[in-house]
């Protein structure tokens, strides 16, 4: 029986937990997809379920490696960020792994600013604006003066990546781009941890650096990767195939505009709007600006189903109605009109009376040309003083006609692609160990693009 030469992806997000199979084409061959019910931290707040997730990680590689169809060289794993895993002395889990987005004590946070600095100052240094439990570092701060006992058991700390690929191989790593995710902990001008992290003894709990493109261990005789934080592995088929520059907006969840051409250090401005920097796999700052759209959209599609008496995908079947969209037009000027961060504010839609509109099809137009006012806004963000002249949209709305169509209006001057990359998280943490185990060369049509731009005649 012939087997398929292949590497595996576990591809952990908040939501989905996917396993893929890539063939040496970078073809997905299997894919599978889990998902579980969340558990509760000490204080009721929901947390992931870390024991079910080990269990199906360990479960799910045996039965794959055991797959006569396929022949295993590697495997590699992308995973949200933010998130800690905490071990004890003996390498077992302790404490939950907590939500970033539970609430962070505002006297605690005043507590951490004041000694070091100010907010303005660490969040340049550390490319971080204040956000709290998704600056991953404050985690470990918190701990450290709400549980002390609980924070001097902890022997290592580590993200949610690093913490899949010790559960496959046994081996403690971190990597640079679950630290340059926001964490407070990387200080970005002088390209190492920020000293309060060694002052509050902190960085003595992350094991040693190692490059995502290195492999961390073995599994028998399966090479292991250390794990990429899933925003910046999304980010490298791109690099991998375009020179010019260009932004990435990937959607999802969260839509995280990424630039990484854009090397201006953050100001006042841009942190006060959440903007920051990632690491990319090769440790390049990666400025990047997030709005919180794809969360809204689940959370106003559900108010409209229950309104119009539509199931919640009913969405899906809405066509791009161009009278709407010129009546809904977005200009880029508009998007300045914005005060709240882009983060944390819903869109306009949220405060809009649903009585107010004849129909499902005129509601849903309304809803995406609101989030586009947000995502232009958002954009332009990083994009201001760069020469981009593509923006490539990823993910769950680049298969939104209508989302595409407003924003190839919103940049006239750009190509807007809607680019169709098969798991690009998954796809992305696969191509970083590339020749570890595949001997071909990277396939150039990775990416399919799809021009969707009015201003280039394209039509919807």
């Amino acid at each position: 029986m012939q087997t398929t030469t292949v590497i595996l992806i576990f591809d952990i997000g908040k939501t989905n937990k996917k396993l893929l199979l890539f063939d040496e084409n970078y073809k997905i061959v299997f894919e599978e997809s889990k998902q579980f019910a969340e558990v509760k931290d000490e204080d009721d707040y929901p947390c992931e379920n870390v024991e079910e997730l080990t269990k199906w990680l360990k479960e799910s590689f045996d039965a794959i490696c055991s797959d006569k169809r396929f022949t295993i060289k590697a495997v590699n794993f992308s995973g949200y960020g933010a998130s800690f895993v905490y071990l004890d002395k003996e390498e077992k889990q302790i404490l939950p792994l907590y939500n970033y987005l539970k609430p962070y004590s505002k006297e605690l946070q005043q507590q951490f600013y004041k000694k070091y600095g100010g907010e303005s100052l660490v969040a340049k240094q550390t490319a971080s604006p204040v956000l709290g439990n998704l600056n991953s570092g404050m985690q470990l701060y918190r701990l450290k003066y709400e549980k002390p006992g609980e924070f001097a058991k902890i022997k290592y700390a580590l993200h949610l990546p690093q913490y899949l690929s010790y559960v496959i191989c046994g081996e403690l790593n971190t990597d640079i781009t679950s630290v340059g995710c926001h964490t407070n902990l990387w200080h970005f001008q002088h390209n190492k941890y920020h000293s309060w992290a060694k002052s509050e003894g902190v960085e003595e709990k992350f094991p040693a650096l190692k490059d995502c493109t290195e492999m961390a261990g073995a599994a028998g005789d399966i090479s292991v990767g250390a794990g990429l934080h899933d925003s910046s592995a999304a980010l490298i088929p791109y690099l991998s195939s375009f020179n010019e520059p260009f932004i990435l907006l990937s959607t999802g969840t969260w839509c995280i505009s990424l630039n990484p051409f854009n090397h201006s250090l953050l100001s006042d401005y841009e942190l006060h709007q959440d903007c920051l920097c990632y690491l990319s796999y090769h440790g390049s700052p990666v400025k990047a600006s997030r709005l919180f759209a794809g969360y809204e959209h689940e959370q106003q599609t559900k108010r409209l189903g229950e309104h119009f008496k539509t199931d919640t995908g009913y969405y899906k079947k809405v066509k791009a109605d161009l009278d709407l969209l010129k009546k809904f037009k977005i200009k880029p000027a508009s998007s300045q009109s914005v005060k709240d961060s882009a983060m944390v504010s819903q869109s306009k839609f949220e405060k809009r009376d649903l009585n107010s509109f004849s129909n499902y099809e005129e509601a849903y137009h309304r809803l995406i040309a609101d989030i586009m006012e947000q995502q232009v806004r958002s954009t332009n963000i990083v994009l201001r003083g760069t020469t981009v002249k593509r923006i490539f949209v990823d993910g769950g709305f680049s298969q939104n006609p209508i989302y595409m169509h407003l924003l190839s209006e919103a940049f006239p001057d750009i190509e807007v692609y809607a680019a169709s990359v098969p798991q690009a998280s998954a796809l992305g943490a696969a191509m970083a160990v590339h020749p570890h185990w595949n001997n071909k060369q990277l396939p150039s049509d990775i990416i399919d693009l799809k021009l969707y731009s009015v201003a280039h005649n394209t039509t919807i």
